[in-house]
């Protein structure tokens, strides 16, 4: 779900800033405006034809408007089929990427449910935590992602192991994510939610792999120096590595701080030509 595009970025960057102003407006039920986008992708994933329509450069931007108002009236939210109106009136570099843009609205959407009920945190550990459940259980893993069950199996698979006990979008989301993965590995599709769900609130995230659990100050002293470096708040999540045989091992996006004893121990080897 990465949007390449030039042209595209511009126009989710607008997409985001009509979606901000419909949340901003305090009137849109967020419970359903998630789950009504979803839809929307299901039914522009399932037909090509309808897809390429919405995202023809040729075709006027208010025609493609007026298609979706006629598919979808009284079918989803009036917030939802404004935001999707808005969505193909904008110019996209390929169908995939309006797609895309969809998704990344309705878990926009969620991260804003989240953080109306003071849960965006909840949201964003439950997230990382199932993912590391998810990779630790490789039983657990084939059952939700591989072919051998069907959807209302794995549906209510998850919803026996998550409902009540996580929030109400974390369910949402990764119920999404084992029922129509788009290409993705699941734990590539939990990474790419946390990471829209860490933007809401402008936070980057640090995956912090270390032996031994850190301390409540100990975190806090680790997320006060990594927000004065990188300018921005930071979110950790701690995932306990037996390998990590000392230190810390950091990584943000796409730079990794290694200070464990191991990764010392590597870059001396490469240093003197024996690793």
């Amino acid at each position: 779900m990465t949007i390449t595009g030039a042209v595209s970025r511009a126009s989710l960057a607008e997409a985001k800033e009509r979606f901000e102003a419909v949340v901003a407006a305090g009137d849109t039920d967020l419970a359903s405006l998630g789950g009504d986008l979803f839809s929307v992708l299901h039914l522009i994933d399932r037909e090509h034809g309808l897809r390429r329509a919405v995202s023809d450069p040729s075709r006027d931007g208010a025609d493609k408007a007026q298609l979706v108002r006629i598919l979808l009236e009284g079918k989803v939210s009036p917030a939802a089929l404004g935001l999707v109106a808005d969505v193909v009136r904008l110019r996209w570099s390929n169908p995939s990427e309006l797609s895309d843009a969809v998704e990344i609205l309705a878990v926009t959407a969620e991260s804003a449910r989240a953080e109306a009920e003071g849960r965006i945190d909840d949201l964003e550990d439950e997230l990382f935590r199932f993912s590391r459940v998810v990779e630790g259980e490789p039983e657990l893993r084939g059952a939700l992602a591989g072919p051998g069950l069907p959807d209302d199996r794995k549906l209510g698979l998850v919803q026996t192991l998550l409902e009540g006990k996580v929030t109400a979008a974390a369910l949402t989301l990764i119920t999404e994510l084992v029922l129509r993965p788009r290409g993705r590995s699941l734990e590539g599709g939990l990474a790419e939610y946390g990471k829209i769900v860490a933007q809401r609130r402008q936070r980057l995230v640090a995956l912090v792999r270390t032996r031994i659990e850190l301390s409540e100050a100990q975190r806090a002293r680790l997320a006060g120096v990594l927000a004065a470096a990188y300018g921005h708040e930071v979110h950790l999540n701690i995932e306990l590595d037996p390998r990590t045989i000392g230190g810390l091992s950091i990584e943000i996006g796409d730079e990794i701080i290694d200070g464990t004893i191991a990764g010392r121990l590597d870059d001396v080897r490469r240093r003197l030509g024996t690793g």
